[in-house]
């Protein structure tokens, strides 16, 4: 895995100082410590820092073809390069080396931008064609790699992995945006579509970018898009089969390495079955490690070491406290970007452990979304199913006025929560579902903004984005739409961020065999009964993988990474919730009414109410703030 940066200047060749892409590249250098490359020309510069995972001799770039007509700096892999090239060496290409990234330069040749349909991998890349004087960006289809770009005041586009390499150009100009304040509390990150810096923009997943020299800077094309509209048809056993040879054939495609590799392994479904298929195809043990915690309520291990023992796999634990809130400052630097999903935390250890032994780690992230593992997608399939029952109108009236009777418990567990279940049901799914995915709701968002902020903001809500894309989705139900807006918004804004960050700033190099995009469009045409089904989530899935799995491992309750956030605010980072109220940066800001915050942090402590997750988004916001604007 790599990091890439570099600029274009799509009015006029202006001469581009080496130096400029050098400092630039130089910020990703925890995303590739194995070696740098810069190759410029006027009117271009690319970047490239290197993390060597296959032809460790021969992929270095930014790699060039010998005419020097065509050069790319890349950061991914693809996984069918083999096939993809042995394509291209019929219709005449000739190879210089082993590397997957030289099937960019031939592809591009040879199919232009329709190569990316070819392509089956996680990637993040810049190609030059100088012929055309061109800049070619794109993205992979869910966004596993990332890349931010935007418009310096001389005319040039900057690009790079992470924000932090832009901020290392000197006429990158910091402004804050507040819409994407909004955003961040609403969804608990900062989503693709926005950014906390104004001019700053990132790739969207399967898309690409064309810039040209003489025209002005395009928007993104899509190139890609995943289709809930077409059902599968055949038998349950037949289904099962298709599905365990698609998590088969994407397993071993992502063992392919000429450096150490293992597996995270949590001991839930989706890191299970990922070790499982990786022991069937390897002669050696598989390398595996856990995050442990000192607290049996947040405790997975036992069900890791099960797995670890049934596929006798070469494994390591670490236990770590619960109360591990020392990494705060690590994570904010890493994410550059607010970024308030506490299970960073753990991720970041169980990186940092596998990069002991392992350069390449696979991990089960990608199926809760694809199959329709998360309990929020239960809850809201049994809720569509009782909206469909009622006139909407007559739906509105009676949900309505029950939701505005019912006392409010947002303390107490969801089954308990009729209040918030029935104004949701008072709703439609398109405006009810992006409410359940946020953090901070919006009302308590409004009380804490000042007057100023809430103008500012002009209508503009977190939620909007995902109304708007479940109601164009192509979908035939509601749980097609919920899945389709996660995966649009939340994998590549919260889940793949969280496991980019976390695994570059180790120099790991993470890849998720349950987001082959062939296995994620398999699973897209299931019928929801195959997806849900007698309150199981992911129910197709389990089955098929019943014969690899035991059953306690399969239809255990969901638990993931816990991060008890909210009894570190009345304990030991009370004192911190309590700062937030008198915090001069915050203050400075002029965006939040600072007794509304204090309030939430006394009624917090005292158990009055339940307001842990939005004092950890308003920790984190401060801490991000206080790094971007220093």
């Amino acid at each position: 895995m790599c990091g890439i940066a570099g600029l274009y200047y799509p009015a006029m060749a202006r001469p581009v100082d080496p130096a400029r892409i050098v400092q630039m590249s130089d910020a990703l250098t925890h995303r590739g410590p194995d070696g740098s490359g810069v190759w410029t020309t006027a009117g271009v510069g690319l970047g490239h820092r290197r993390l060597a995972i296959i032809d460790l001799e021969g992929g270095v770039q930014p790699m060039a073809t010998p005419d020097q007509g065509v050069v790319v700096t890349y950061n991914g892999e693809i996984y069918n390069f083999k096939e993809v090239r042995a394509e291209l060496e019929k219709l005449g290409a000739r190879f210089l080396t082993d590397s997957d990234t030289e099937v960019l330069l031939h592809g591009w040749r040879a199919w232009g931008p329709s190569m990316l349909d070819r392509l089956n991998g996680m990637f993040a890349f810049a190609l030059y064609d100088s012929d055309r004087r061109s800049l070619f960006l794109a993205r992979d289809r869910f966004g596993v790699k990332p890349l931010h770009y935007a418009e310096l005041s001389d005319g040039a586009v900057a690009f790079a992995s992470e924000l932090k390499g832009l901020l290392a150009h000197p006429l990158f100009r910091r402004a804050p945006d507040f819409r994407a304040v909004e955003d961040y509390m609403g969804l608990g990150y900062v989503p693709d579509d926005a950014s906390m810096l104004q001019g700053v923009k990132k790739l969207p997943a399967g898309h690409f970018l064309l810039l040209e020299r003489g025209k002005p800077v395009p928007e993104p094309v899509r190139w890609f898009d995943l289709d809930f509209s077409k059902r599968a048809s055949g038998k349950q056993k037949d289904l099962e089969a298709e599905l365990v040879d698609l998590m088969r054939q994407a397993v071993r495609a992502r063992m392919i390495a000429d450096v150490p590799l293992g597996a995270f392994l949590s001991g839930g479904v989706d890191s299970s079955a990922v070790v499982a298929l990786m022991a069937e195809a390897s002669k050696a043990a598989v390398k595996t490690c856990t995050i442990g915690f000192d607290e049996s309520g947040y405790d997975e291990s036992s069900h890791a070491r099960l797995i670890a023992e049934r596929f006798a796999t070469s494994h390591r634990t670490r236990t770590v406290a619960a109360d591990d809130y020392a990494l705060i400052d690590t994570l904010v630097a890493a994410f550059d970007e607010p970024f308030a999903d506490a299970s960073a935390l753990p991720t970041y250890r169980v990186c940092e452990l596998a990069r002991e032994k392992v350069t390449v780690a696979l991990s089960g992230d990608g199926a809760d979304e694809a199959f329709a593992g998360y309990r929020r997608y239960k809850f809201f399939a049994g809720e569509e199913r009782v909206r469909n029952l009622f006139p909407e109108d007559m739906r509105t009236r009676l949900f309505g006025t029950l939701g505005r009777l019912y006392p409010k418990a947002d303390w107490a567990p969801r089954m308990f929560r009729a209040k918030t279940t029935l104004l949701a049901l008072a709703e439609n799914g398109e405006f009810a579902y992006p409410k359940a995915v946020g953090v901070t709701t919006p009302a308590l968002r409004q009380q804490l903004y000042s007057d100023a902020a809430r103008k500012a903001l002009g209508g503009h809500t977190a939620e909007q984005r995902y109304t708007d894309t479940m109601r164009r989705a192509p979908a035939r139900d509601g749980l097609d739409r919920a899945q389709y807006a996660d995966i649009q918004h939340w994998l590549p804004g919260d889940i793949l961020t969280k496991v980019d960050r976390t695994s570059m700033a180790v120099s790991l190099e993470a890849r998720e065999p349950l987001l082959d995009y062939r296995l994620v469009q398999f699973a897209a045409t299931l019928p929801p009964e195959l997806r849900i089904k007698a309150g199981q989530g992911k129910w197709l899935m389990k089955k098929a993988l019943e014969p690899y799995l035991p059953r306690d491992i399969l239809y255990r309750p969901k638990m993931g990474f816990v991060t008890p956030i909210s009894a570190w605010f009345r304990k030991a980072l009370a004192e911190d919730a309590a700062a937030l109220a008198g915090s001069k940066l915050l203050a400075s800001t002029g965006w939040f009414d600072l007794s509304v915050v204090e309030k939430l942090a006394a009624d917090h402590k005292s158990g009055r109410a339940e307001h842990g997750r939005t004092l950890w988004q308003l920790l984190m916001l401060e801490r991000s703030l206080a790094r971007l604007f220093a």
